[in-house]
């Protein structure tokens, strides 16, 4: 997982081209007026996005349109299950030590004998 990715992503109008690429490629003039931006400003978040490999861009006679690319994401997929398999390990060890202690406790106790 490049740590760049996630830097590019923590910029909440970047997040929001996210958002908004998620249902299919946008030019830099529809991403503006969706989020309420200027084109000049639009256009620097989406070379962010550009440069650490988290957009696609391609030239259509004077516009450029912009795509997620699947691969950022996929490895930020898989880094999140990384994670994930680690807090369900230890959960897994959480139950098992909480019904170690319930059993310990019902053999404790006085009134079940």
């Amino acid at each position: 997982m490049d740590m760049t990715t996630l830097s590019a992503l923590a910029e909440p109008n970047r997040m929001k081209i996210i958002e908004l690429l998620r249902d299919g490629p946008l030019t830099v003039g529809e991403i503006a007026d969706r989020l309420g931006l200027r084109q000049p400003q639009a256009s620097k978040h989406l070379k962010v996005l550009s440069d650490n490999g988290i957009l696609e861009v391609r030239a259509e006679a004077n516009r450029r349109i912009y795509k997620l690319r699947p691969e950022p994401f996929q490895a930020l997929d898989s880094w999140v299950k990384s994670f994930r398999r680690v807090m369900e390990e230890r959960f897994d060890n959480l139950d098992h030590y909480l019904r170690e202690m319930q059993s310990k406790e019902k053999s404790q106790d006085p009134s079940n004998e």
